[in-house]
């Protein structure tokens, strides 16, 4: 049984359901470890490699006690992988001391792949990435082999159950009042902000905006873009229970198509939302558009197809249910971690196979 060290950086909410769900996949086949290293250093002190550079090499104390204290997990539980979640705190001249099979995660993309991705890819004995886009010029996967990367595979994100109802069934979703017609939860970056604001504008209280942003952001917003409406935050644990409420969620990315797979786009399907969101064609290797998703091309676009399914609830309702049931059969955190357990076990295979 490969016994696999997951390590994450996560605070509060998140932080617990992570835990809790990682270690829960474990099974007579796999075992999984959750490390949440989020709690030695504040991300920002490591969030691009040159950072961590400086770190390793001051010796700092805080990197010193994390790869201690990671160390005592591997040794207690003898983990035979690890899997580096994202923001990676571990310098690959210490990985290269490291006597495990190593699996880095990339999950933001062509926006921070420069400073945190592809600095670390040679320390790696494979990489998953959650997004078959990166750039006008290579998908994900060209990319990741012109870097030479021995092994790649496409490892979508996932939905936890901590970010939906998960006592719902395909009879109860949509059962319920949804009394909110459109719904925004994310990063308020500069690059999302005009699309939004032409939404909000569009439609006013009918679309409730909410996410991570403070009040230069949220003044930012409303004065370049003609005072659309103020910016709140939302807890973790609010997000399922305003889902539950909402017909209709945006998702938008970064740099749209380049950016898609992030987290909203699961977690919106899974808390029965109908689901409009960018991402071109490669929409279709996370969810069929037209049938479980619907793709929009530009702001006029959205506000053209948002007026269209507010005013069709059968249409709206059938993509939503069709959405719900692929994120509940192809989407859930135990089921791709579980498929990263398959492509590690196989590789540990073959490594013992070439050394015998």
């Amino acid at each position: 049984m490969p016994v696999i060290l997951y390590s994450f950086n996560k605070k509060g909410y998140e932080a617990r359901f992570w835990s809790q769900e990682i270690a829960a996949a474990s099974d007579e086949r796999f075992r999984f470890i959750p490390f949440n290293h989020d709690p030695y250093l504040d991300v920002s002190s490591y969030i691009r490699a040159q950072l961590l550079d400086n770190l390793y090499y001051q010796k700092d104390s805080r990197l010193l006690r994390m790869y201690a204290d990671m160390e005592a997990v591997v040794a207690a539980n003898r983990v035979d992988a690890m899997i580096v979640d994202t923001c990676p705190p571990y310098h690959p001249d210490y990985l290269r001391r490291l006597p495990l099979y190593k699996v880095l995660r990339i999950a933001d993309g062509p926006m921070s792949a420069y400073d945190r991705d592809f600095a670390y890819v040679h320390a790696y004995d494979m990489v998953l990435y959650h997004s078959p886009a990166y750039s006008a010029d290579l998908d994900m996967a060209s990319k990741l082999q012109y870097l030479r990367v021995p092994r790649a595979h496409f490892w979508p994100l996932a939905v936890f159950d901590g970010m939906h109802d998960a006592t719902k069934t395909e009879r109860t979703i949509l059962t319920a009042e949804r009394p909110l017609d459109i719904v925004f939860v994310g990063a308020m970056f500069p690059g999302k902000m005009p699309l939004l604001a032409q939404v909000k504008k569009a439609f006013g209280r009918r679309c409730q905006l909410y996410g991570l942003t403070n009040w230069k952001r949220n003044a930012y917003f409303n004065v370049k873009f003609g005072f659309p409406g103020w910016v709140r935050p939302l807890a973790g644990d609010a997000f399922a229970p305003l889902y539950q409420r909402a017909k209709i969620g945006i998702n938008v990315h970064n740099r749209g198509v380049f950016t898609v797979g992030n987290y909203r786009l699961f977690e919106l399907p899974a808390n029965g939302v109908m689901q409009l969101s960018d991402g071109g064609d490669y929409l279709n290797a996370f969810f069929r558009d037209g049938e479980e998703i619907v793709g929009y091309e530009n702001g006029d676009d959205l506000v053209d197809r948002l007026r269209y399914y507010l005013a069709h609830d059968d249409e709206r309702s059938r993509i939503a249910l069709n959405g719900y049931r692929r994120a509940m059969r192809d989407h859930r955190i135990k089921d791709r971690l579980h498929d990263a357990g398959r492509l590690i076990e196989e590789a540990l295979d073959q490594r013992r196979t070439a050394t015998a």
